[in-house]
């Protein structure tokens, strides 16, 4: 039978410790610790989390309207099959070695350090501001309409797929993986260095040295806005229906580009020539 308990508030040290089969509604959670360590088969609606570590080591868990206060960090960590929906987290550091995830219409002003080691997570209507280093070593992740400001996301990712976002975010995809990216906006400088198997699709990029030293890079039907010296030591296959202010050193595959400002293909060029450079304005030697 569920325990059902509403309206009423918890604090200090693992009051609902190992839970099973609860539904909170209006529960309040003042400081302290690990107030639903171990629990399973909870759905929590509407609740406040100011304590610390309040879903560790969980399982089957739903939470739904809820607000995470800055007091919350860590809130998540160690936990399997989890839908959040519709919620406000304040807190830092959410979501650690957290496995089938889903997260919906939901807020994270202060989301640095979130979402690392996960594996097996979807994100619908997210937004994620202050959100430097999210997403780092996880696998499997499915994103649709993502807001997301922040420094070296998806530093060592695998097997991503994003649609429909706007990506802030200097230093993003390095190391990943197996990312593809459609219909998206990304900015920020020096995107996806030491990136494998990068797809993107119907884009625009932003910013200074994107796409160094990656290897198998693929660029379909996209834009170029403001970028210099592109494409170092990188393979690729690039159709960019716009203008890119520089190229330097790529290493292999074909650029097609509707125009170049300038192409340096310089002494310390790997393999001069096995890259095919073609656009309006250049042809090559």
């Amino acid at each position: 039978m569920k325990t059902e308990i509403n309206d009423c508030f918890y604090e200090g040290e693992r009051p609902l410790y190992a839970l099973k089969d609860g539904a909170l509604n209006k529960v309040r959670f003042y400081p302290g610790e690990s107030a639903l360590k171990h629990s399973s088969d909870v759905t929590a609606q509407n609740c406040e989390f100011m304590c610390k570590y309040p879903f560790w080591h969980s399982n089957h868990i739903v939470v739904e309207q809820c607000q995470f206060t800055v007091y919350a960090r860590a809130a998540i960590w160690y936990t399997e099959n989890l839908t959040m929906r519709d919620c406000l987290v304040e807190a830092p550091k959410m979501f650690r070695r957290v496995s089938h995830l889903t997260i919906e219409n939901s807020r994270f002003p202060n989301a640095g350090e979130t979402l690392w080691n996960c594996d097996d997570v979807t994100l619908k209507n997210v937004e994620l501001q202050g959100a430097d280093y999210v997403f780092m070593n996880g696998e499997n992740i499915v994103i649709d309409n993502m807001t997301l400001q922040g420094n070296y996301s998806f530093q060592d990712a695998k097997n991503v797929t994003i649609r429909n976002s706007h990506l802030n975010s200097k230093d993003a995809f390095w190391g990943t993986e197996n990312v593809t990216v459609y219909d998206s906006v990304i900015e920020g400088e020096y995107l996806g260095w030491h990136s494998k198997n990068l797809r993107l699709v119907n884009c625009v990029i932003r910013g200074e040295q994107p796409l160094c030293y990656a290897t198998d890079l693929i660029m379909e039907n996209c834009i170029m806005e403001d970028t210099d010296l592109c494409f170092e030591y990188a393979t690729l296959q690039a159709e960019i229906n716009s203008h890119i202010v520089s190229v330097k050193n790529p290493k292999s595959g074909f650029i097609r580009a509707q125009s170049i400002g300038e192409v340096i293909i310089d002494e310390n060029c790997i393999n001069p020539g096995a890259c095919v450079i073609e656009s309006v304005d250049y042809e090559e030697n």
